[in-house]
């Protein structure tokens, strides 16, 4: 490697390649700094500078070749080699700008090299080659560069890498589209087919995802050079009778990808204006209406199905003219029934799968998102009419799922009903009109009565937990909810008894802060129309046979609860499994708006049995001193944990400095050993 001749050079590089994958550790240990002198001098010999670059690979690798056979290493170290080895490489600041520069050579001897040692590299060591190349020179544009590359192995390898490098790094994110990184992948798309191309359309999409995910400035720049409308053709589906050829394995990655595309542009937890714009862009450009096509389509695999109707949920969500788009759908049946009517059939199946079900769950709540029409005329399908209607309703369907034996339907179903009275005082009083036939011989009772008998019925969490999700929106700034709830006699004891009881199983508290939830609403809610449940009876009902201290610490216990930071993340109900799924996100919402409202008015009475005025104010007056005493404890605890923590963290990153000087040492070392003793073999062998 030192000779003074190229071609004694080229020949020990092309023997470095071929023992790089058996001896990597030997290569790396000994001849890493020689291989790195031969890239910087000998750049003008392709050939050498090939090997050098491959060998580098091999060394880097973040796999164990198959040709590695250590036993006295182990399998678990040779795990490790090839991080190792690009943490010793990349101490040498210039060392990735060099490889980088290589990629501008178009010689397939070197170039291939060069991108596949920068993916060995990215996947051992992403951070550190992200920040690399946004300070080198025309980093990014150099790997854009090689998109157009005619060499399929190459654009292929490229397109892996930029899906590394822009994972969690938006200023990646924001040059490699202004590079012009979407006109380069949609001409690969079409180029490949579309949604029937192969895998390297998975990995266009792929890119583009990572490029639009949460990244506002690329979203905006999506919208504004009129991308959207050329992600219609991904949705044409051919009618085809063989369903298998028209759903193969990659058909399903492609579709499943691109409509992951579709929600990152309207995703809930993009700016509000950003999700509307492209809301009436995919419209315009048919993208909705073919989504809903691939709704009603027979034979769909579950996991398309699934994410279509999530992403047909997140581009109606409070657009007025998309939802009232999506409510004139109609499904391909004799006769016709309305799509959002189908759907609601599959979530209250119990045979349907789970997912499935949450997903119909999204979608029709994005369907009802701040739209008071169609609020209302999901209630009207639950009101006495005159004229008679032959098919099955909206309302109808959660009914039936509201009282099904199935746990997960009732929950569903009390969600669903629940978002039709969001933030609608109109449709909750209009809803206190719904009656539903009783037994033979009985009147009829409302559906606030109903709802209040079930929950004490029922001996499922999941169901509870629905309903009391479903009460608490209902009676939530409703007074003539709350007068008709007070008047049901067993509602309130049935309350009492919960939010009361001391059972600490950690699903059956999430349901006793829930019924002490309630109870404060009947408080705070309440125009004292119930002569027996008026503000102040309930406060002192809640002294007496709750305490108040107990019923705060009862409400603390939803926020606390694992569920509750799940739900309150996003809209979307996300579970593992049906057992998980306990509170909604809009529930959240309202839980953390009223809490402290709730607490404020059961604690303010002045008097009366379970604890008088003077003492409720000395005791918490008493709590404040207290609670000021442990608060200055805790500062001064917290300043002296910081102060020794940053000393420690200085240890630690001297330590950490120390291991890795130790680690390069000993992999030497080690290499070192290995050697001495093959020639130690090798003496013996000769004598």
């Amino acid at each position: 490697m030192t000779s003074t001749l190229l071609d004694d050079r080229r020949d020990a590089c092309r023997a470095l390649k071929a023992l790089s994958k058996k001896y990597r550790l030997e290569v790396g240990a000994y001849g890493m700094d020689a291989i790195r002198t031969v890239l910087a001098g000998d750049r003008p010999d392709s050939e050498i500078v090939g090997y050098a670059l491959d060998t580098l690979a091999n060394i880097c690798s973040p796999q164990v070749f198959t040709e590695e056979e250590r036993p006295e290493l182990g399998h678990e170290c040779l795990l490790h080699v090839g991080e190792q080895f690009t943490e010793i490489f990349l101490k040498q600041s210039d060392g990735v700008s060099l490889v980088l520069s290589f990629l501008e050579e178009y010689d397939f001897k070197v170039r291939w090299p060069a991108l596949k040692l920068l993916s060995a590299l990215a996947t051992n060591r992403l951070r550190d080659i992200q920040e690399i190349i946004l300070v080198s020179p025309m980093g990014v544009s150099k790997l854009m560069d090689l998109l157009g590359d005619s060499r399929e192995v190459v654009r292929n390898d490229t397109l892996l890498l930029l899906i590394q490098l822009t994972k969690g790094n938006a200023n990646i994110q924001k040059i490699v589209a202004f590079e012009n990184a979407f006109d380069r992948l949609f001409d690969i798309i079409t180029e490949e087919g579309y949604s029937d191309g192969g895998i390297i359309v998975e990995d266009c999409l792929l890119l583009m995802l990572n490029l639009l995910r949460n990244n506002t400035s690329n979203q905006n720049f999506f919208k504004e050079g009129s991308y959207i409308q050329k992600l219609g053709p991904m949705f044409d589906l051919p009618q085809e009778s063989n369903e298998d050829a028209l759903w193969s394995p990659q058909k399903v990655s492609n579709i499943h990808c691109v409509l992951q595309v579709v929600r990152a542009l309207v995703s809930p937890g993009s700016p509000g204006q950003v999700t509307l714009t492209c809301q009436y862009l995919l419209m315009a450009a048919g993208i909705v209406q073919a989504l809903c096509r691939i709704l009603m389509a027979s034979g769909v695999p579950v996991d398309v199905l699934t994410e279509a109707i999530c992403t047909v949920g997140e581009s109606i969500r409070g657009n007025s003219a998309n939802q009232e788009f999506f409510s004139t759908v109609l499904a391909p049946f004799t006769p016709p029934k309305e799509a959002i009517v189908v759907l609601l059939m599959s979530m209250v199946n119990e045979k349907q799968p789970f997912v499935l079900r949450c997903a119909v769950v999204y979608c029709f709540q994005c369907y009802l998102f701040k739209n008071e029409t169609i609020q209302a005329q999901l209630v009207q399908t639950l009101l006495p009419s005159t004229t008679e209607v032959s098919n099955v309703t909206c309302g109808q369907l959660l009914c039936s799922g509201l009282f099904s034996h199935d746990s997960v339907s009732n929950w569903f179903s009390s969600v669903c009903l629940s978002h039709a009275l969001i933030e609608n005082p109109v449709q909750k009083e209009q809803l206190l009109r719904v009656l539903l036939a009783a037994t033979a011989g009985n009147p009829p009772v409302s559906l606030l009565h109903q709802a209040s008998l079930l929950l004490q019925q029922c001996g499922k969490v999941q169901s509870k937990v629905g309903l009391l999700m479903l009460l608490s929106t209902w009676l939530s700034h409703c007074p003539m909810a709350v007068k008709q709830f007070l008047s049901i006699p067993t509602a309130i004891p049935y309350l009492t008894t919960q939010a009361g009881s001391n059972e600490r199983d950690e699903n059956e508290e999430l349901v006793q802060g829930l019924c002490a939830f309630l109870m404060g609403i009947c408080v705070l809610f309440n125009n004292d129309s119930v002569a027996s449940y008026t503000k102040e009876n309930l406060r002192h009902l809640i002294g007496n046979r709750v305490g108040r201290e107990n019923f705060v610490s009862k409400l603390s216990e939803v926020s606390r609860h694992e569920q509750y930071s799940k739900a309150a993340k996003q809209p979307q109900p996300r579970a593992a499994n049906s057992e998980e799924l306990l509170l909604d996100h809009e529930f959240c919402k309202l839980f953390k708006a009223l809490e402290g409202m709730i607490i404020k008015a059961v604690t303010s009475s002045d008097g009366g049995p379970g604890g008088g005025g003077s003492g409720v104010v000395a005791r918490y007056k008493d709590l404040i001193r207290d609670q000021d005493r442990r608060l200055a404890e805790t500062q001064a605890t917290v300043l002296r944990l910081q102060q020794e923590g940053a000393a420690l963290e200085s240890r630690l990153e001297e330590a950490a400095a120390h291991v890795a000087r130790l680690t390069d040492e000993n992999m030497l070392l080690r290499a070192q050993v290995g050697s001495c003793f093959n020639v130690y073999l090798f003496t013996i062998d000769k004598t």
